[in-house]
């Protein structure tokens, strides 16, 4: 049977503490061979480098600021990681974006920090994972600067409705589809629906958004199933299929061996 890939999963942060090799664990168990890991600023980039040194073959890091993460004077931050890709691989630029939702006080900086990112997965020839949050139309904004580059990536649990969704993936984007999918009013079914497989990929945020039945708990990359399932209900097809078509994308897009 073919594996899967959680391509987007916080496993370094302290819900684990108590039982991370065992969720780690429970993911291969469960067929979820690669678990992708993006910090999300300079404190989480020691926990999840450890995480990936444990587990060199299966949690793989990614490196970025984190748009609530940006703050003045985050250009230092920015040198900073921006040295590492030098150093180590890293299998994308992120996660980054524009985030309205908590705090629209830093809007332009979290613009500049974006940009700059933007130009390390150009610079590195990587994919850039992108957070969004009441921030769509602010994000194709900013990604419209740059068609005609080769810019790709993936946007991590996708929030736009099915034009918006045409538009990312017309551009070179992927959408990342989580346990959101599986909530009773959630929008996804509909975007999933009319997206086409090859442009979707899998992915939990754990510890965040669970799907159905977990939901209100933890979530954990073991779950990445739940989230096959119900894409292979709405577009009535097999799970193997779901499993077959994100899987090859990801390994395409994150260039994993």
């Amino acid at each position: 049977m073919t594996h899967f890939i959680d391509t987007h999963n916080h496993l370094y942060l302290e819900q684990f503490d108590q039982d991370r090799d065992m969720a780690v664990e429970r993911a291969l168990r469960a067929g979820v061979k690669y678990m992708l890991l993006p910090n999300v600023d300079e404190e989480t980039t020691g926990p999840m480098l450890q995480l990936h040194e444990k587990y060199p073959q299966n949690c793989l890091p990614m490196m970025g600021l984190h748009p609530t993460s940006v703050k003045p004077g985050f250009e230092k931050i920015l040198e900073t990681m921006k040295a590492r890709f030098r150093v180590m691989k890293f299998f994308a630029v992120g996660e980054t974006g524009i985030d309205l939702y908590w705090d629209k006080t830093h809007f332009d900086l979290q613009v500049q920090s974006f940009r700059t990112q933007i130009e390390w997965a150009l610079e590195f020839n990587l994919p850039l994972v992108i957070h969004s949050r009441n921030s769509v139309t602010e994000i194709m904004d900013v990604l419209d600067q740059y068609r005609g580059t080769n810019l790709k990536g993936v946007m991590h649990c996708f929030p736009g409705d099915t034009q918006q969704a045409r538009w990312f993936t017309d551009f070179g984007f992927w959408l990342g589809i989580g346990g959101v999918v599986t909530y009773k009013k959630s929008a996804m079914a509909e975007v999933v629906k009319n997206t086409p497989l090859d442009k979707i990929i899998l992915e939990t945020d754990a510890p965040y958004l669970p799907p159905v039945p977990h939901r209100g708990k933890r979530n954990e990359p073991a779950y990445i199933p739940l989230i096959a399932n119900k894409i292979a209900e709405i577009k009535g097809i097999s799970r193997e299929m779901v499993a077959e078509e994100t899987t090859k994308a990801a390994h395409s897009l994150f260039k994993i061996d």
